[in-house]
């Protein structure tokens, strides 16, 4: 039976995670990325870390990405 409801995973996916960006992002700006992760339920981060859950790399990224692939 489908009752129409809308599953809170698949709206807002990213619950939880914490997103770092690093380096140019050729698609969008970089505010409208951070808001799109803000809308699927994720969190800006501005530092990797253990924590991190995902790390969007752009063109020429910096130290995030270095400490990201050290962090594994």
């Amino acid at each position: 039976l489908n009752t129409g409801a809308v599953n809170e995973s698949e709206t807002m996916p990213l619950t939880g995670q914490s997103i770092v960006f690093t380096g140019t992002l050729s698609q969008l700006a970089r505010l409208q990325a951070e808001a799109l992760v803000r809308a699927m339920g994720g969190q800006i981060s501005s530092a990797v870390s253990k924590k991190t859950g995902y790390v969007v790399v752009g063109e020429n990224p910096g130290s995030k990405y270095v400490k990201a692939q050290s962090l594994g």
